[in-house]
């Protein structure tokens, strides 16, 4: 007989348990940080959503299915702006609710730094920071 059986884990808990490992930030702190140069930004937002509600200035565009490949500072598809295991990367979804898996899965390669956006573009656009068409 094998021992009891595992439930699987649900959508909900398993954001609360990878948003438990690092802390989240507010726009307004992303804001100052990216402005300040001590953090990236990472818009993983898909192309529709970029074209119909504009961009966050600065920020880097990497679509969700390709941001490990593009962070990670020891890949061959990195982008220049990977530089090492220490930077301090805010992922951006549209909600806030992709963007933690995103933070989650860059923590497992190392960049101990990253964080995502709570609320997402959404609360960037709401708390009215600068957006570009």
């Amino acid at each position: 007989m094998s021992g009891p059986e595992q439930r699987p884990t649900g959508i909900d808990e398993l954001l609360e348990r990878v948003r438990a490992g690092y802390r989240r930030v507010e726009a307004q702190e992303a804001h100052d940080a990216a402005r300040a140069g001590e953090a990236l930004l990472v818009d993983i937002r898909y192309a529709a959503l970029r074209e119909r509600d504009g961009l966050i200035p600065g920020a880097l565009v990497i679509e969700r299915n390709e941001l490990e490949w593009r962070l990670d500072p020891q890949g061959s598809h990195k982008t220049p702006e990977a530089t090492g295991h220490d930077l301090r990367i805010v992922v951006i979804c549209n909600e806030g609710y992709a963007s933690s898996l995103a933070a989650a899965s860059l923590h497992q390669l190392g960049l101990h730094r990253a964080t995502d956006l709570i609320g997402g573009f959404q609360a960037w656009k709401a708390a009215g920071l600068p957006v570009t068409r």
